[in-house]
């Protein structure tokens, strides 16, 4: 059985500041992080609260970063954004501060490009079949059932 490493609180400090550094966490990663780490609670406290002092950890910042991120490279919807920081307990309002990071019209471009895309892809025949292929496609990114099934009216047959 192999034993685990232990830390000092410094040592744990310099290790989560690189942690932190390396890309934006969220509270939730730094504590799993430090549980996995086998710190004791009190410490974790400090730890997190020296994080935050010197900026290291911001819920805020991390949330922004999380939306525009997601949506750039994934494409991601603002529902699923949304669950995902939901997840990770980011507060409410911040993840309306992060949603308002995605520019509206480039984000039904984006859904617009996903919808063609994936109509051009899709080898169904049947016209129903493939349209609803295509909108449960487009649903699972995250993008509001209301702005899908206006983006599929384009294809009526």
């Amino acid at each position: 059985m192999k034993s685990q490493k232990t830390y000092t609180v410094d040592q744990a400090k310099r290790a989560l500041e690189s942690y932190c550094v390396y890309q934006d966490r969220c509270h939730k990663e730094v504590e799993e992080k430090l549980y996995k780490m086998g710190m004791i609670p009190q410490a974790c406290e400090l730890i997190i609260l020296h994080l935050m002092e010197h900026n290291f950890l911001n819920e805020e910042r991390f949330a922004k970063s999380f939306a525009r991120g997601k949506f750039r490279i994934k494409k991601y919807g603002k529902v699923r954004i949304s669950q995902e920081l939901k997840f990770r307990n980011i507060s409410e309002y911040n993840i309306r501060t992060a949603l308002k990071e995605i520019d509206e019209s480039e984000y039904l471009e984006t859904l617009d490009y996903l919808v063609i895309q994936k109509w051009n892809n899709t080898q169904e025949t049947d016209f129903y079949k493939k349209k609803k292929k295509v909108a449960d496609f487009v649903l699972r990114k995250g993008y509001e059932s209301n702005l899908v099934y206006e983006a599929l009216n384009q294809f009526n047959n």
